[in-house]
């Protein structure tokens, strides 16, 4: 019986974790209203799976039948995923009737006796418990008081920081539109010439932008001079905070209300410019959400740090020269150990 129960684990956690589509991580399944009351009909000692025919030990009877009562299946799912939707439940409860019946037959042909099983059963019991610690250190942090809320919100202020600003668009190079066919096309001539002066039109934009004019009238003359007129455009952005700006146009955030930017040119060339329209920082309360997520998502983090990476693969062995497909993916911090007397030159 030891056999049937932990191959039935082995198998039962592996079609969890790929039938619910989602990462055991992640948090746990909310049973719907609907779910809620078809459970009330059935009472923890109704049987929710019989199979007839069948039992793991000879009956004492003529009969066989092996019953499988609501509070025995529910321990069973809660094991495996807690909160488990009521869908999966039946998926698991199919696979359940079926393994039974088959670790008992594997079982008495002696599988579970062979060297095979064993480093079979040994592996399955390193996934079990490296599950079960991911889901307790899941727990651990999301266990967040309100001192930690309130801490990580006073240190982290600036963050939390929400504009509207509008931004003018400076395109990088003139577009020349040119008929070939009777098909018009329309290609950016990217000439020297042609950036230095898109890049004057960006500040002379600013200027303007300075004196107070409509930043919407600002961003329609830079289509012009860039030779792809438009007759409407948006330059207002909402709840922009300095996450969701580029890394480089961060300084944003700390503009006065009507102050204008500097202008902002990006490698690829494209120039930018910003006026603050208004700014307000969220409260505590607002951002609670938010900020449980972040403390969450860090504390689990550095709670795996010491599983992860010092681990020395043999290249020679896991993939020798001449192995063809995609070379497997390793975390940054993996090493490879290189056969003996392989250059560092020899194996880049």
């Amino acid at each position: 019986m030891r056999f049937q129960i932990l191959f039935y684990l082995v198998l039962s956690i592996l079609f969890v974790r790929f039938a619910s589509g989602q990462d055991k991580d992640g948090p746990p399944a909310v049973a719907s209203a609907h779910e809620n009351a078809a459970e009330a009909k059935v009472g923890p000692d109704d049987p929710v799976i019989t199979i007839e025919g069948f039992c793991a030990a000879p009956a004492a009877t003529g009969s066989c039948r092996t019953v499988t009562t609501r509070a025995q299946f529910e321990r069973l799912a809660e094991a495996l995923q807690p909160g488990m939707s009521l869908s999966l439940r039946l998926n698991v409860a199919h696979a359940y009737a079926r393994n039974l019946r088959m670790s008992a037959a594997a079982e008495k042909r002696g599988l579970d006796k062979t060297s095979a099983f064993e480093e079979e059963m040994r592996y399955a019991r390193m996934q079990l418990l490296a599950q079960d610690l991911n889901r307790r250190l899941q727990t651990e942090a999301n266990d967040i008081s309100d001192s930690d809320l309130e801490d990580y919100y006073r240190k982290n202020q600036q963050s939390f920081e929400q504009a509207v600003v509008a931004r003018i668009f400076v395109p990088h190079a003139f577009v020349a539109h040119a008929k070939e066919s009777a098909v018009a096309t329309t290609q950016p001539t990217a000439a020297p010439s042609g950036v230095d002066a898109m890049a004057k039109v960006a500040s002379d934009l600013r200027a303007r932008a300075v004196a107070g004019e409509d930043p919407n009238k600002l961003q329609l003359d830079a289509y012009a001079e860039a030779g792809s007129p438009r007759s409407t455009v948006n330059t207002k952005m909402e709840n922009v905070r300095r996450a969701t700006l580029p890394p480089q146009h961060e300084t944003v955030m700390d503009l006065t209300v009507g102050e204008v930017s500097e202008v902002f040119s990006d490698p690829e060339g494209a120039h930018f410019i910003y006026k603050m329209i208004g700014k307000r920082r969220l409260t505590l309360e607002e951002a609670k959400t938010e900020i449980r997520t972040a403390i969450s998502g860090q504390r689990y983090h550095d709670s795996m740090k010491d599983f992860q990476g010092d681990a020395v693969f043999n290249d020679a062995y896991f993939i020798p020269p001449g192995t063809p497909g995609t070379q497997p993916q390793r975390n940054r911090r993996e090493k490879r150990k290189r056969p003996s007397g392989q250059s560092e030159q020899d194996h880049d």
